[in-house]
C-alpha cells in the first residue's frame, strides 16, 4: 500500500461494545485500517495518542444554527465551529429559521449558508399543514428528514393538525423517512399561559406551570398512534418527563420504529437550578423537578431513550435575562459543552464510555441512515473522530464558547474529560483544543451517504391518497335506492 495521509498511534479506540488499544490509518476522507501498530502502512503524517481515547465523532440530531434569519444569535460558521470544538462531527439543523425550511427556495438559502460549515450536516425540513404537498419535493432538493412542531416554540410556527400529521406520515412511511416531533400539546400550553399572563405571573416557574407533564404525555401518545398506524418512522425530540416514558417503552415493545433523544439539561438540571438561573433556563419542553432526572438516565441505560442531542438554541444574553419570563427567548447553546459535560458524568460512574459512544454517535447514526459510514471507527467509515483526554480537568467558561451566544447554564461547572482534537472526514477541524479556522467550509451534506432501512408502511389501502377515488364495485353515488323502494 502507498503511504496514507495520517496514522493515529497508541490510542484507545472506543465502540459501543468494547475499548481496544489500536492505531488508526486514514487516507483521504476515510479510515483504511484499525489494528496493531505494527500492521499500519507508512504515512505522510503521524500523531501519537498515548493515554487518549478515540471516539466516533458525536452526531447531534437537534441543533438550531439560526441561519438564515437570525445572524445576531448564530450563523452556520459560528455554530459549526462550536460543534467542532465540542467533538461533534455531524449536525442536523432544525427548520424554524427565517424563512422556515418549508419550501425549496428556503432550503436553498439554508444550504447556501451551510457552505461555511466546519462539520457535516443534515437538514430537517418543515412538516405542517402548508408543506404536506411539498414533502417529496423537499426531499429531492436535499432535506434528509422532517420536523413537526406539535408543540409551539421559537418562531411560533403553527402546529400541524392531526389530519395533516397522519397524511404526512402516510406520505413519508413508504419512503422510509423519519420525522422529528416536538411533542407537547399546544392547546393546553397556550390556554394556561394566557390565564397566567392575565393573572400577572411573570416568574420563571410560570413557564413550567404552563407546560405540565400531561402536555408531553398526550402529544407523545398521539403522534405514536398516528405514526404506528401508517408504519412511519418517528423521532421524539428533547424528551423531558419521567411520566411519559411508559409510552415509548410500550411502543418499542410493539415494534414501532420510534427513536428518542434527551439532552444534558434534562438529565442534570432541574427546578433547583431554576431558582438561581431564572429565565436563562427557559426552554421547551421546560426544565422540570428533580424527580425526573434519574428516570431519564435509567431510560438511556435501558434503551428506551436512544440518544443524546443538545437542542443547541443560541440567543443573546439580553434576550435571555429579562424580568418577565414570557419575554425571555427559549433555549441556550449546548453543542460545545455536551461532550465534556457528559464525559464528566462518565467519570463519576453514571455510565461507561461505551454507553456514551452508543448514545452520542452509534444510535444517532443508525436512526438517520448513516451507520457504517458514520458512527464507527472501522475501515471504510468516514474518519469522523473525537480524540478525548479523559484526565483533563477544567471549568466551563461561557466567554470562551465559539457560539455567538455567550450565555450558558453550564458556565462555572467543573468538568473532567474533554475532546482535544476533532477530525471530520479525515481533516482536523480542531487540534490541540484550537479551532482550525482554515477548515471552515469543509462540512458537507450527508444526503448522498444517507441510506435509510427498507420502509415498512402499513394500512396503505386506507391512506388519504387511496380513498380519493371510488373503489371498484362500489356504486359511484350514495343514491342506491329510490323512495318507492321504501
Amino acid at each position: 500500500m502507498e503511504k496514507v495521509d495520517l496514522i493515529i498511534r497508541g490510542g484507545q479506540v472506543v465502540s459501543a461494545d468494547q475499548i481496544i488499544s489500536a492505531s488508526v490509518a486514514i487516507d483521504g476522507e476515510r479510515i483504511v485500517a484499525v489494528g496493531h501498530d505494527d500492521m499500519m502502512p507508512a504515512a505522510r503524517e503521524e500523531m501519537r495518542a498515548d493515554g487518549l481515547y478515540l471516539l466516533p465523532g458525536a452526531i447531534d440530531s437537534h441543533v438550531h444554527f439560526r441561519d438564515p434569519g437570525f445572524p445576531h444569535k448564530e450563523t452556520w460558521k459560528s455554530g459549526s465551529a462550536a460543534a467542532a470544538c465540542g467533538g461533534v462531527t455531524t449536525v442536523f439543523d432544525m427548520p424554524n429559521t427565517k424563512p422556515a425550511t418549508g419550501t425549496v427556495e428556503a432550503l436553498r438559502m439554508k444550504l447556501k449558508a451551510a457552505e461555511s460549515s466546519y462539520v457535516d450536516f443534515g437538514i430537517h425540513g418543515l412538516f405542517n399543514d402548508d408543506t404536506i404537498d411539498r414533502l417529496e419535493e423537499l426531499l429531492e432538493a436535499g432535506v434528509t428528514s422532517f420536523k413537526a412542531f406539535v408543540g409551539t416554540t421559537f418562531g411560533h410556527l403553527p402546529a400541524p393538525s392531526d389530519g395533516a400529521l397522519l397524511e404526512g406520515f402516510e406520505k413519508l412511511a413508504p419512503l422510509g423517512i423519519r420525522t422529528v416531533v416536538h411533542a407537547e400539546n399546544s392547546s393546553i400550553m397556550a390556554r394556561r399561559q394566557q390565564k397566567m399572563q392575565e393573572a400577572g405571573r411573570i416568574d420563571a416557574f410560570a413557564h413550567l406551570a404552563a407546560r405540565p407533564e400531561v402536555c408531553e404525555i398526550e402529544a407523545i401518545g398521539r403522534v405514536i398512534t398516528l405514526a404506528e398506524w401508517a408504519g412511519a418512522r418517528l423521532h421524539i425530540a428533547h424528551h423531558s418527563a419521567a411520566d411519559s416514558l411508559y409510552l415509548i417503552r410500550d411502543a418499542k415493545r410493539r415494534g414501532v420504529d420510534v427513536t428518542v433523544e434527551t439532552c444534558p439539561q434534562y438529565l442534570l438540571l432541574n427546578t433547583d437550578d431554576m431558582m438561581r438561573m431564572g429565565g436563562l433556563l427557559r426552554l421547551n419542553p421546560p426544565i422540570r423537578e428533580p424527580r425526573h432526572n434519574q428516570p431519564l438516565w435509567d431510560a438511556l441505560a435501558e434503551g428506551v431513550i436512544d440518544m443524546i442531542a443538545t437542542d443547541h438554541a443560541p440567543h443573546n444574553p439580553e434576550e435571555k435575562l429579562r424580568e418577565n419570563i414570557w419575554e425571555c427567548d427559549c433555549g441556550f447553546p449546548g453543542i460545545e459543552t455536551q461532550m465534556t459535560v457528559m464525559l464528566t458524568e462518565i467519570q463519576r460512574g453514571r455510565a461507561s464510555l461505551m454507553d456514551y459512544v452508543r448514545w452520542s454517535s452509534v444510535n444517532p447514526a443508525k436512526a438517520w441512515g448513516l451507520y457504517g459510514t458514520k458512527g464507527t471507527i472501522t475501515p471504510g467509515a468516514h474518519a469522523d473522530i473525537a480524540i478525548v483526554d479523559m484526565g483533563q480537568k477544567g471549568v466551563v467558561s461561557q466567554r470562551k464558547l465559539q457560539s455567538l451566544s455567550k450565555i450558558s447554564p453550564w458556565h462555572g461547572r467543573n468538568v473532567h474529560g474533554a475532546p482535544l482534537h476533532t477530525l471530520v472526514r479525515g481533516r482536523f477541524v480542531m487540534r490541540d483544543s484550537k479551532l482550525i479556522t482554515e477548515a471552515a467550509g469543509w462540512g458537507r451534506s450527508i444526503k448522498q451517504v444517507q441510506k435509510m432501512p427498507t420502509p415498512r408502511p402499513l394500512n396503505t389501502d386506507r391512506y388519504t391518497n387511496a380513498i380519493l377515488t371510488t373503489p371498484p364495485g362500489v356504486p359511484p353515488t350514495a343514491l342506491t335506492m329510490s323512495l318507492k323502494d321504501i
